[in-house]
């Protein structure tokens, strides 16, 4: 899986295909047409109350693509110099899923990229790094 383009439309069609869920069960969730539904599948953005709504009928949180792309791309911000409180919820950025570390390891034992292009691209520490390569490569 590549987090760094994200085509929502044809992940939420390789889904439903992967669940063999007919199309009429999914104009009737909607209350659309096919040709809408179509045309979802073409969109490389939704609406997030759409998603919200095709994570619920797939059981599957599409979200988490989003949350992996900004741990993988997102810049780290300075927090010493920003100490605006915010109402919104405080979420730490250096929590990697399994499904990340699996891609990072996998892309260093294809060759696709070195220890040092990791470590600079997606600011992971590099005792990070060297822990999950003992940890979970064989």
């Amino acid at each position: 899986m590549d987090f760094k383009e994200i085509h929502i439309g044809k992940l939420l069609q390789n889904k439903v295909e992967e669940e063999k869920i007919e199309i009429s069960r999914i104009c009737r969730f909607f209350n659309l047409p096919e040709r809408d539904i179509d045309e979802m599948y073409d969109s490389a953005s939704l609406d997030i109350n759409i998603i919200l709504k095709w994570s619920k009928l797939l059981e599957y949180d599409f979200f988490r693509l989003y949350s992996q792309h900004l741990i993988l791309y997102a810049p780290k911000g300075n927090k010493k110099l920003n100490n605006v409180k915010s109402s919104l919820p405080n979420f730490r950025k250096s929590i990697y899923t399994t499904e990340i570390i699996d891609f990072i390891l996998t892309e260093i034992k294809k060759g696709e990229k070195t220890k040092q292009e990791i470590v600079t691209e997606y600011k992971i520490p590099k005792a990070t790094l060297h822990k999950w390569i003992q940890k979970y490569q064989k």
